[in-house]
């Protein structure tokens, strides 16, 4: 008796871990984009990385949807007449970028702590109350997965 009713539980167990992997493995559906945040915290060094980052994440993945959310040292990039350090301006890589559908948010926190106007932010950029809220709030209720560059 012990041992039909363990290799029931034993079937059952396996039919639930089949059935289980069969709907994980399918994932989301084709139609929908993948989603992904970009959360730059740190300065104009690694903007540069990371714009070639999400560059070569459309290049690879043309539908997929990116927002960028920066504060801290971040959002330097994103400040009129900012330049990588080669000396090229970050205002036309930005441009093309939101022209292929790339958002680009800043942290209102940041420029208020910094006392940067927001005049003095590239017209592509959006200011969103905190940065740190925006990237959770993102993974959380909108399902974009985090990518730290």
């Amino acid at each position: 008796m012990h041992k039909l009713i363990l290799s029931l539980a034993i079937a059952v167990f396996a039919a639930g871990a089949v059935s289980g992997c069969a709907t994980t493995s399918q994932g989301a559906p084709a139609s929908q984009p993948v989603k992904a945040v970009y959360h730059l915290t740190t300065g104009i060094e690694t903007a540069a990385a990371a714009l070639n980052n999400v560059q070569n994440h459309l290049n690879a993945d043309p539908k997929a949807r990116i927002v960028v959310v920066t504060n801290g040292p971040g959002i330097d990039f994103m400040l009129q007449d900012a330049k990588d350090s080669r000396g090229r301006e970050f205002s036309s890589t930005v441009s093309t970028l939101a022209g292929r559908g790339v958002e680009f948010r800043v942290c209102k926190n940041t420029l208020t702590t910094r006392n940067i106007s927001p005049d003095k932010l590239l017209m592509e950029a959006k200011i969103v109350p905190s940065g740190v809220s925006e990237a959770a709030k993102l993974q959380a209720q909108e399902g974009f997965v985090y990518i730290k560059p």
